[in-house]
């Protein structure tokens, strides 16, 4: 069996505490989602100091995003709902960080090219969301199961979103954005290509 990457096994851990407790892994979900939403909107003020703020909450809300479904293995309560809860949850907080960050970043070199790159990003993330669910339902995984992202030593290729924290309180930010614009478009490809080939396989 893949060993789980090191963020999940961290919060396979931390999640423990809330399992005889009447949480459920659906509003630590809403909760999350919230998070995300709050660290993205932060972004479209265009201030340095709010964008510091919301690179830390969302950092902090992506790193809890594995503390729902540990929940829910741990206390028998996977359910459908989480399911697609989850991916929707995923596919917002992406989308609205792409979107605030193309806001925040409107009146910088980038000009007009902000709009678009935010926009694309936020997109690529939507569009990325049915596409897995394309592919888990084309692997025909067992409810509460959905694929994984390439990985390598414990890392997923995800976890790469938690390097927005150093690189914003760096003052790295613009070149980020731009270049995470672009692989969030080169992923999204990269789902459709893995959607075709399974589907190809199963047929």
């Amino acid at each position: 069996m893949k060993k789980p990457p090191w963020d999940q096994q961290i919060a396979s851990v931390l999640v423990k505490p809330l399992v005889a407790t009447p949480i459920s892994p659906n509003q630590l979900t809403l909760f999350t989602l919230a998070v995300a939403l709050a660290g993205a909107a932060l972004f479209a003020v265009g201030d340095p100091v709010a964008a510091n703020w919301g690179a830390g909450l969302f950092v902090l809300a992506r790193f809890m995003d594995h503390f729902d479904g540990e929940l829910a293995r741990q206390s028998g309560k996977t359910s459908k709902l989480g399911y697609y809860l989850d991916y929707i949850s995923g596919a917002l907080s992406y989308g609205a960080l792409f979107l605030c960050l193309g806001i925040g970043f409107r009146d910088s070199v980038l000009g007009d090219w902000a709009w678009v790159l935010g926009i694309a990003g936020c997109a690529s993330a939507l569009i990325s969301m049915f596409l897995n669910l394309g592919i888990d339902k084309a692997q025909e995984l067992e409810e509460g199961e959905a694929i994984g992202y390439p990985g390598f030593a414990g890392f997923e290729l995800e976890d790469g979103i938690y390097l927005i924290a150093p690189i914003t309180w760096a003052g790295l930010l613009l070149p980020f954005f731009a270049a995470a614009g672009t692989g969030a478009a080169i992923y999204t490809l990269w789902s459709l290509f893995v959607l075709l080939k399974t589907r190809k396989a199963r047929s």
